[in-house]
């Protein structure tokens, strides 16, 4: 089953379940999907599905940070809520620990020397964490083992 087929059939279970959060950010979901699809005139695979929530729970992430920012704790509570349900669609995520032994391990196949090796590191480290690490953390990673 892919994931657009799961994202699907959560949509119906939430539909029964009159589950109003979960039906709304699986639609938000399947919205931006369709959107994704128009703009690329093709059918979008597993990959470019968890790009897709990968992206939505990155805003979801900003959000949340505005909102508390703001004293708006009710609206960030339910982003909160909107992105742990984002985030059981998406593959298991890399702990620190995961992520910094794949980036040695980089570092070490491409022979990096410094910071300004970071852009291939990065090039590297990316397809390698799609989906399973959050950018940030992993640019982090990668900068903290360069410098």
């Amino acid at each position: 089953m892919t994931l657009k087929e799961q994202l699907t059939e959560a949509m119906k279970t939430a539909m029964k379940a009159r589950d109003n959060l979960r039906l709304s950010a699986v639609r938000m979901v399947l919205s931006a999907l369709k959107n994704r699809e128009i703009d690329q005139l093709k059918e979008i695979d597993d990959q470019g599905t968890i790009e897709v929530i990968s992206t939505l729970v990155k805003q979801r992430r900003e959000s949340i940070r505005l909102y508390q920012e703001g004293n708006r704790p009710e609206l960030a509570e339910k982003e909160e809520a909107e992105l742990n349900i984002l985030l059981g669609f998406l593959p298991v995520q890399m702990d620190i620990t995961e992520i910094n032994g794949l980036v040695s391990r980089i570092i070490h196949e491409i022979d990096a020397q410094g910071m300004k090796d970071m852009g291939r590191v990065m090039k590297a480290v990316t397809p390698l964490t799609a989906g399973k690490a959050d950018g940030r953390v992993v640019s982090d990673a990668v900068r903290s083992r360069l410098a």
